[in-house]
């Protein structure tokens, strides 16, 4: 594997959900009527910064509201809460108060971050608001069905709700947890290799170590491991290749370094037809919710005509295929990518 430094230098837009991008979250039960949206969380008339056990600044912030606005917004957090985790039940809210709102500025989508709390044992939650962005939402629903994983999100208007994905921040693991000695290391870099692959084929960029988490299982003899992305900002915007392999970025080099190690190159390419594999299942398997995704995001403006050209220029060079020269959007770019694997792992 190799390394570089990638940089992002413009900020991505936000880009608006079409009525298409709608529709098609309203077949598949995404969409709500929430009874507090983000811009409402936004009429707060100052904050404090919040800052970590060590008192370290966390780039979050919290936010204070008018008195008489604090039980809307509480109760109105607790029905979207029960909205997002059990079809809007309210009976798993009774005992649960809202604990804290925290709001950041850093990055695209500002989100407040809302921790709910279980007042009969103190057991706490998490979950995000949002500003609903076109490009997040495919990078979720993509992530739905290619990935392992399970997305939970609702939208409403200009307002996304996600779930909190739980782990450890990658920065985090990297420094504290990479070199343990109960870790096979071995697993750690195969789960690099295959989040790296997933990634590039599926174009969901900028996955340095703070945008995903770690997630560590115990297993009967062993420990488990699984690499979660936790952003989805940045989903086939960019026209930079490297921005959607995650082995190009300074933050992930400890990482490398390991897969560097511990793999030789047959084991990676045995690692990256692996992935391959799992992504040709999953596209079989969900091939009617992923031929309506691609119907709408092919008709979605969000990325720039350059950016498509600098990227299929880039593909093109890379896998040595003049097919992605006629690729015209990020959609066509993608479902190249499935093509493609389709025929090698069937070859």
């Amino acid at each position: 594997m190799e390394n570089g430094d990638v940089k992002i230098i413009n900020k991505k837009p936000i880009y608006p959900v079409s009525p298409e991008l709608r529709k098609y979250l309203r077949f598949y039960q995404r969409d709500a009527r929430l009874p507090v949206s983000y811009h409402d969380l936004l009429g707060f008339y100052e904050s404090f910064p919040v800052t970590d056990k060590f008192g370290k600044d966390t780039l979050w912030e919290s936010p204070l509201y008018p008195s008489h606005e604090i039980d809307r917004l509480h109760n109105g957090l607790k029905k979207v809460y029960a909205m997002l985790k059990a079809s809007g039940n309210l009976r798993i809210v009774e005992h649960k108060y809202i604990d804290r709102i925290d709001y950041c500025k850093f990055g695209n989508s500002n989100p407040f971050r809302i921790k709910i709390v279980n007042r009969l044992n103190d057991i706490y939650d998490y979950f995000y608001v949002k500003k609903a962005d076109a490009s997040r939402i495919y990078g979720l629903e993509l992530e739905e069905i290619f990935s392992p994983n399970q997305v939970n999100y609702l939208v409403d208007g200009d307002s996304l709700i996600e779930e909190h994905i739980a782990g450890i921040p990658g920065d985090e693991f990297a420094k504290t947890r990479l070199r343990h000695t109960d870790y096979n290391p071995i697993r750690i870099a195969k789960e690099f290799v295959k989040f790296n692959e997933r990634c590039t084929i599926t174009l969901l960029g900028d996955m340095r170590a703070y945008n995903f988490v770690m997630q560590i299982t115990p297993d009967f003899d062993d420990f488990q491991f699984r690499l979660r992305a936790i952003d989805f900002d940045q989903q086939f915007y960019e026209g930079n290749l490297k921005v959607y392999m995650p082995q190009f970025f300074k933050e992930n080099l400890p990482y490398v370094e390991l897969a560097m190690e511990y793999l030789t190159d047959k084991t990676v390419l045995q690692y990256q037809q692996e992935e391959q594999s799992s992504i040709m299942y999953q596209a079989r398997s969900e091939r009617h919710r992923l031929r309506e995704l691609r119907d709408v995001s092919i008709k979605d403006n969000i990325s720039t005509v350059e950016n498509i050209s600098q990227l299929r220029e880039g593909l093109s060079r890379h896998f040595k295929d003049t097919h992605y020269q006629h690729c015209e959007s990020m959609t066509e770019i993608i479902e190249l990518n499935i093509k493609n694997i389709i025929r090698q792992v069937i070859s």
